[in-house]
């Protein structure tokens, strides 16, 4: 038992940080074997919605004009514009250079060729291998719509045969435009109906049983506008508590409410259309007080929403908080907030996720957070030193497994 003191507490804590293998609990990631949803190369990074939306800051070309160009010359284009023409300042623009460094690269060549050459000459299966590797990622939790008629084929067809990619079952098109996607559940042979009578009720709760079953999904998971509101006479709320919650505790996995998220806010920019706004908590603290026997996971996507979760994570020990989603994922924020969770929650929460869409950003995702939390940790334990409390590098290294992994599948398995 090594016992930490003032001059080797950051060292311990960096050297901890650094080397814990990740459970990246929510992604946009498939593998290899999906075909064209398997997204990786300079060409998908630069062409993330992210960066899109940066590029029309300074651009005054038509929408239409820029996605109708082929994937590579709208890489060149923002290439040009955010990292030749301009300094890459923002978050997502340094993600970029991250991920380049850390694939060995100079990234002072500027050469967009010599970047795309780099995934290009190594196997998918090597490059898999590599990212995951460089990232200190063990395993990504990916996000399977059934109602993505692409993706459902490659379920129905070759199925997830990499461990390291595993499922949760994404609810938003049932949840947020039944109305319309009742529809594509007839089509896949559920006999379902507008009207939630009891016939229906059963048939979405066989649908939801057979997906999650298709795919192992280790939970259910939906995005939710910041006007979500339950209980309230809405299709959404009525298929939530009468058909996912029932499930959910049937089968013994928690659900992902990720709330907050405003979209097609300007429609002509695509994937990079929607925004943000502040949420009311009531519908969180009802659900985890009607429905203790069910797990909640929640992220909420408005800053102005951070403090109330945590307190309201306090009361409910079926609230497991986690990551700083999307537009909270810049340094300065992911410090506050995580410093807050900590200060109020201790360790019982999952302080990140990737939210990865490309492959390659598993590599600046992690890179920049493992700085961040390292940093904020060791100013949680100096004070713990300064209180007189031993520490040891083995208490350590035991809390950053369980920030970093073992939270998350400790509240998969646990019984409320």
């Amino acid at each position: 038992m090594v016992v930490v003191n003032q001059n080797t507490l950051a060292a311990v804590v960096t050297k901890e940080v650094e080397r814990v293998q990740v459970t990246d609990i929510h992604t946009h990631l498939y593998p290899p074997d999906f075909g064209d949803m398997f997204l990786y190369g300079i060409d998908e990074l630069l062409t993330y919605h992210y960066l899109i939306a940066e590029f029309f800051r300074y651009t005054t070309m038509d929408y239409e004009e820029f996605f109708s160009l082929p994937k590579m010359q709208q890489a060149e284009l923002i290439f040009q514009t955010l990292f030749i023409k301009h300094s890459p300042i923002s978050e997502a623009q340094r993600g970029v250079l991250t991920v380049l460094k850390g694939l060995g690269l100079d990234v002072n060549k500027r050469d967009l060729q010599a970047f795309r050459e780099q995934s290009s000459i190594i196997p998918v299966t090597e490059y898999v291998n590599r990212i995951f590797a460089l990232a200190g990622v063990k395993e990504v939790i990916m996000t399977n719509d059934p109602f993505d008629a692409t993706e459902r084929q490659w379920w129905e067809k070759v199925g997830n045969k990499d461990p390291r990619f595993k499922a949760a079952l994404r609810l938003d098109p049932l949840l947020n435009d039944y109305e319309k996607n009742h529809r594509e559940l007839i089509k896949l042979g559920y006999r379902v109906d507008r009207c939630l009578d009891e016939n229906t009720i059963n048939a979405i709760k066989l649908f939801l049983k057979d997906w999650v079953k298709k795919i192992n999904a280790v939970y259910m998971a939906v995005s939710l506008p910041p006007d979500f509101t339950v209980p309230e006479d809405s299709y959404r709320s009525r298929i939530l508590e009468k058909c996912v919650l029932p499930i959910c505790r049937e089968v013994k996995i928690p659900l992902a409410l990720m709330i907050g998220v405003k979209r097609l806010v300007n429609p002509y920019l695509g994937l990079a259309a929607d925004s943000v706004g502040k949420a009311d908590i009531r519908s969180i603290e009802y659900l985890c007080r009607t429905y203790p026997k069910n797990k909640f996971l929640v992220t909420m996507l408005s800053k102005e929403n951070q403090h109330e979760l945590v307190v309201t994570a306090r009361k409910f020990r079926n609230l497991m908080v986690f990551g700083c989603w999307w537009f909270l994922n810049n340094p300065d924020m992911v410090k506050e907030i995580t410093s807050m969770r900590l200060d109020t929650l201790g360790l019982s929460f999952i302080p990140q996720h990737s939210d990865a869409r490309v492959l390659e950003h598993l590599i600046y995702k992690w890179v920049h957070f493992r700085k961040i939390i390292a940093d904020i940790l060791t100013k949680k334990y100096q004070l713990l030193l300064e209180n007189g409390w031993r520490v040891t590098e083995e208490e350590i290294k035991r809390d950053i497994e369980d920030l970093f992994s073992n939270n998350f599948w400790n509240f998969i398995g646990r019984n409320i």
